[in-house]
């Protein structure tokens, strides 16, 4: 029974200091709407529900398919030499070129010259550079 009496004493306790804390904060309100600061007591937005539209405005027309175009290509990165394989599956002549961006900022970075790959032609390209390879990449271009 001891227990119990001294648990309800401190619920007791506890609920009195709570309410002492909220007390001063629940009597420092003085009831009336407080503007927020850098607004200097403007009224409120108005907003007009006729102007708002019933419906999402019309999307325009999607493109027609493009033509495909631009050959297949996969590049290997072996230490300091690059090698990219391309196969044009397309009816259009495709012109790649390689592109070699080297790690070191004295090593030369490398453009490679456009190579024509034709309808279902295959081109293999290769680039390298000092120390090692960054990046590289196959640009392509209609002819």
């Amino acid at each position: 029974m001891r227990a119990r009496r001294s648990r309800a004493v401190s619920l007791l306790v506890t609920s009195v200091v709570l309410t002492g804390f909220l007390l001063p904060g629940a009597v420092a309100q003085d009831g009336g709407p407080v503007p927020a600061p850098g607004t200097d007591g403007q009224a409120p937005a108005v907003v007009d529900l006729a102007q708002i539209p019933a419906e999402p405005p019309v999307q325009p027309a999607k493109p027609a398919a493009r033509e495909l175009f631009g050959a297949d290509c996969d590049t290997e990165i072996n230490g300091s030499q690059v090698v990219a394989f391309c196969h044009n599956a397309y009816p259009q002549t495709d012109l790649v070129r390689l592109h070699v961006e080297c790690d070191r900022w004295w090593d030369v970075d490398g453009d490679g010259a456009a190579v024509a790959v034709g309808p279902a032609g295959r081109v293999e390209l290769s680039g390298r550079c000092w120390k090692e390879v960054r990046s590289a990449w196959v640009s392509h271009q209609r002819q």
